[in-house]
């Protein structure tokens, strides 16, 4: 009994130490994910308390369970609209882009360590995909907007990379234990085996989960548990009939996530503890799991390795993969930065130790350092890499919170929260004044806060520096209201910089335009994608503002996308509807010569 309450003191304290320990992570900079595994790493067998954890099975087992919690989660969040701007690339880098990387980074490892082609491959794949919780984590998390389009390709890739990835492991693997025994036809058969299987199920129980949960009353916390229950025999049934359990879940939290409910909102909030959960015992087991003096031993490799797949490798799978979707040069560069490596890869690095294979562990060590490598690296620069590569979004239209509460079946009101900014329009001003345009039966103040307090709302209450306004509301409205208590003087100017001084609507045409009045006549004119040597001045003039920009852009419109007209002039698209139409874009005068399209 003692021993049990002992295991029981020191998880509990290793998971209460990580959950602790992020409360310094944004502060130093440094990634959450990292923290945990350093936890782990401190008490372990080298580290503080000094536990000896050599149990690869069990941690195999609880790296399994909670990147399909993680990857679940990871779907209910992910939206459709996603889908239109990131789904063909983003499933092409989860295909092509893995295949490329293991390729050319296998043949640098071969040379590397000089090993046989096999073996250096199996180092390849392993810590050739990007991982889903990090990617998640630091995206999500990280308090930068970034451009649609990249941040969409990343997650849904991330989502979607791990059945090649697992494929090719442990094809590699069999591979360098029978080499007589694999054929190339069995590992395409294998392969598509995995993909169908994996996306038939999690389609299927996808649908049927997300029509199930309407018709069905529990108490709040039990809709989490009830799909999170689901999720993981989602999973562990496609991997039984020898598909993607990884693919099948995430498309499973996919579907139930855009299936809007009353029970949606019940299993979002607790789904996202779950999931911060299954990321902190992950990290901590598989830090517990190494040993530092022997990652040490090898960091010399892993310094190469995570240098030649971030430099070289990954530059290379995402240009091949996204430029034929016409990503600018600029996307393509932080993507191919943030291919974040995780748990998947020391995960991963469990299977060659638990097959037996010769020097596995050194496989185990190099991968483990290459995790760190890219979490240092790449997690703590992603701000400074978004803002050297333009695809971060200047944004003052976020509220700082926001809950959705459900009324009944089909029908919820959101409550948003707006924090006033120092010197935005909202100071001095009553909180119901600031919401004209907006019928009153779509808004109404729910609460004011201020200095910790509830402040009770009449006729005479004047939104102060720092106060907090709860509106409930229906509609579309929470980005008119964010503006109004975030728009600061500074915003107003990062805003204005990027998107340019004038706002256009996307109907007017562009020879209606003042701007453009000499232009028309003097200036040399960029064509169109679409256009051919026999085109007119005339015709771009009568184009509207909306069909020259997507014409020139040849793929899905995003926020933040520039199109040149000419070389004082260029147009920035600022909104983009549900569907991609554009509803508002920026006009900006540039110097010439210095236009960036």
């Amino acid at each position: 009994m003692d021993t049990l309450n002992i295991l029981y003191l020191v998880g509990a304290v290793l998971i209460f130490a990580s959950i602790m320990a992020s409360t310094l992570s944004a502060r130093l900079g440094v990634p959450l994910l990292l923290l945990f595994l350093i936890v782990g790493m401190l008490a372990g067998e080298q580290g503080i308390l000094g536990i000896e954890f050599s149990q690869y099975g069990l941690a195999n087992f609880v790296g399994q369970a909670a990147l399909a919690c993680i990857l679940l989660d990871g779907g209910l969040r992910t939206s459709f609209k996603s889908f239109r701007v990131g789904l063909k690339p983003a499933i092409t880098l989860a295909t092509w882009g893995v295949l490329v990387t293991v390729l050319v980074l296998g043949v640098f490892v071969t040379w590397l360590l000089d090993v046989d082609w096999r073996f250096g491959l199996l180092m390849a794949a392993i810590v050739g995909s990007t991982d889903a919780a990090a990617v998640f984590s630091l995206l999500r998390n990280g308090g930068v907007k970034l451009n649609d389009r990249v941040q969409a390709t990343l997650e849904l890739e991330s989502g979607a990379n791990d059945p090649l990835a697992i494929l090719l492991v442990t094809g590699l693997i069999a591979l360098n234990v029978d080499p007589a025994g694999q054929t190339a036809f069995g590992f395409l058969v294998l392969l598509f085996q995995q993909l169908s299987f994996g996306l038939g199920m999690g389609l299927l129980f996808g649908y049927l989960l997300s029509r199930l949960l309407p018709k069905i009353h529990l108490a709040e916390g039990m809709y989490a548990i009830l799909i999170l229950s689901a999720g993981l025999a989602v999973f562990a049934a496609t991997n039984l009939i020898g598909g993607s359990g990884f693919l099948a879940v995430y498309l499973t939290g996919v579907l139930i996530g855009n299936h809007k409910v009353r029970s949606t909102e019940h299993v979002m909030r607790v789904m996202d503890s779950f999931a911060w959960l299954s990321q902190a015992v992950l990290f901590v087991v598989l830090g517990l799991l190494v040993t530092p003096s022997n990652v040490l031993n090898v960091w010399h490799y892993s310094v190469a390795i995570a240098a030649f797949m971030i430099f070289i490798a990954r530059p290379i799978a995402v240009y091949t993969s996204v430029k034929p979707f016409k990503f600018k040069d600029r996307e393509i560069g932080f993507i191919s930065w943030v291919g974040l490596r995780g748990a998947v890869p020391i995960t991963l690095a469990i299977l060659p130790v638990m097959a037996g294979i010769d020097n596995a562990f050194m496989l185990f060590d190099i991968a483990f350092g290459v995790v760190v490598l890219s979490l240092i690296l790449q997690g703590t620069t992603i701000p400074t890499m978004a803002n050297l590569f333009k695809v971060r979004i200047p944004t003052n239209k976020d509220p700082k919170e926001e809950h959705e509460v459900w009324v009944s079946d089909k029908a919820s009101i959101t409550l948003y929260e707006f924090e006033a900014q120092s010197g935005a329009f909202a100071i001095g001003r009553h909180p119901m004044g600031i919401s004209k345009g907006i019928s009153p039966d779509e808004i109404s103040v729910f609460a004011l806060v201020r200095g910790q307090q509830i402040v009770v709302v009449d006729e005479q209450t004047k939104i102060k520096f720092g106060d907090s306004v709860w509106y409930a509301m229906r509609g579309n409205h929470a980005s008119k209201i964010a503006k109004i208590f975030n728009d600061t003087t500074l915003d107003r100017k990062a805003i204005d910089d990027f998107y340019g001084d004038w706002l256009l609507s996307p109907s007017v045409k562009l020879g209606d335009l003042p701007f453009f009045s000499e232009a028309m006549v003097a200036k040399p004119l960029i064509k169109t994608l679409k256009t051919t040597e026999a085109d007119s001045t005339k015709d771009m003039w009568e184009q509207t503002v909306a069909e020259y920009v997507t014409s020139h852009l040849g793929t899905a419109p995003v926020s933040g996308d520039t199109v040149v007209v000419n070389d004082e002039w260029s147009l920035v698209i600022k909104e983009v509807g549900e569907k991609g139409k554009l509803r508002s874009i920026g006009l900006k005068h540039q110097r010439p010569s210095v236009a960036v399209q």
